[in-house]
């Protein structure tokens, strides 16, 4: 009996354990049916890929208008007028009357050379002088003193010849005098070196107390250039020429012998071409081991800005061109093909137009083929555009009121962020599907 007590006291401990174990499975049961609901919600809110707007890109249409036709060259620099100061007589430099790199006047004394040898010739050659016209003056009394002789008989014909002879040596030694003090004049006078024209004159190459002119052979002295006007060289090429000539004969374009061709310079610092000039010289003929024609162009230069040497930049206007389309600088791109824009069609494709170029009209660029008035280039913004792909033009002046502080702005920039994307435009996901947890995190965020 006590056995039985004990396994009836037993049973309903064992009870509560098997409902106990029930409860959980429910609870578990509970839990799996809410999770499995809730999978259900995430499926049927699917984080799907939202491709980025096309990016923005400022468009205008190229600018037309009349250009003045250039041909572009490079070239040097020379002095107008240009001397090399030599020592014409031999003695020892005397005087140097001038600081280096002098701006000198004409037949300013430069250069003294010893005078005193000179001078000393110069009054041997005035005595021998004196002592010939003595001579002769004697001479011509005897021709006059026998010729009366003559008429009466006195003297013999053989004597008057001889006294006339003697006459006309007398007036060759004259003569002959009379040069050799010209010359030893001369040879004073190249003993002062003078400047032989207005200009700027070098260093001295050689100093007082060295003996110059040896051995007959002249010695330089310094150098002296003409910079006002000065002169540009250029060479034309054979293409070139036969456009201009081209022109000549279409349409009169100027010829410098007859109207002046004006010429603008400029140097390697310079903007622009600043300086104004003309052409004075064309060669005859093309060169036909450069196939080039030499041109000069000649410059006031009051404001020594040009020197002899230097490199300009040289623009021959040879004509006006009509209507002719203009873009930008930063426009034109640079490909192994040569140069092209960037053009947005009606569909908002970009293409790569190949152009060639005329001139340069300060920040713009003549485009002469490969663009219609109607094109709407790329001008800013181009790092954004690919050829092939597709953009959002914009108008210039709309992106420009865009961006003043009354505008309004024109839409996102081209870093704005879409669907949580990244300030490149992308998608915030990099490509790749967004777990269950960003899904829900974005769709919290919607309104």
């Amino acid at each position: 009996m006590e056995m039985r007590g004990d396994t009836s006291l037993t049973l309903p401990m064992s009870i509560p354990r098997n409902g106990g174990r029930g409860s959980r499975s429910s609870g578990l049961l509970a839990l799996a049916v809410v999770m499995a609901a809730l999978l259900a919600a995430c499926d049927e809110q699917k984080n799907a890929y939202v491709a980025p707007p096309p990016p923005e890109v400022t468009v205008a249409p190229p600018e037309k208008r009349d250009v003045v036709q250039t041909l572009n060259f490079t070239g040097n620099t020379s002095a107008y007028l240009s001397a090399e100061l030599v020592a014409r007589v031999p003695g020892f430099l005397d005087k140097v009357l001038f600081d280096d790199g002098q701006t000198v006047e004409k037949d300013k004394l430069l250069f003294v050379i010893e005078q005193a040898p000179y001078v000393a010739a110069v009054d041997q050659a005035e005595a021998g002088l004196m002592k010939a016209e003595a001579e002769l003056s004697q001479a011509k009394i005897t021709t006059d003193r026998l010729q009366r002789a003559a008429k009466t008989g006195a003297v013999s014909k053989q004597q008057l010849d001889e006294a006339t002879a003697q006459e006309e040596v007398a007036q060759g030694e004259v003569r002959s005098r009379q040069a050799q003090l010209e010359e030893a004049a001369l040879n004073l006078s190249y003993t002062e070196v003078r400047a032989p024209f207005a200009g700027q004159i070098g260093r001295r190459l050689v100093d007082p107390g060295n003996y110059v002119g040896a051995g007959g052979a002249p010695t330089k002295l310094a150098m002296i250039d003409q910079l006002k006007p000065i002169y540009a060289y250029f060479n034309v090429d054979e293409a070139s020429v036969l456009r201009v000539k081209d022109m000549q004969r279409k349409k009169g374009a100027p010829n410098y012998r007859t109207n002046p061709v004006p010429v603008h310079a400029a140097l390697q610092d310079e903007d622009g071409y600043p300086h104004e000039g003309k052409v004075d010289y064309v060669a005859s003929g093309i060169d036909p081991n450069t196939g080039t024609l030499q041109v000069r162009a000649i410059f006031p230069n009051d404001d020594n800005i040009l020197l002899p040497g230097v490199f300009v930049r040289l623009s021959v206007p040879i004509g006006t061109n009509e209507g002719a389309l203009l873009v930008p600088q930063l426009a034109l791109g640079t490909s192994q093909a040569g140069r092209y824009v960037l053009v947005v069609g009606d569909n908002g494709v970009v293409e790569q137009r190949p152009v060639k170029l005329g001139s340069r009209q300060g920040e713009m660029q003549v485009v002469s083929e490969g663009l219609k008035p109607d094109d709407l280039v790329v001008v800013n913004g181009i790092q954004r555009a690919r050829p092939g792909a597709k953009v959002t033009p914009v108008r210039q002046q709309q992106a420009a009121q865009a961006a003043s502080p009354g505008g309004s702005p024109g839409g996102t920039e081209g870093g704005a962020k879409t669907n949580g994307g990244d300030e490149t435009g992308g998608n915030g996901t990099s490509g790749k599907r967004a777990t269950g947890a960003e899904a829900g995190a974005a769709t919290a965020n919607k309104p």
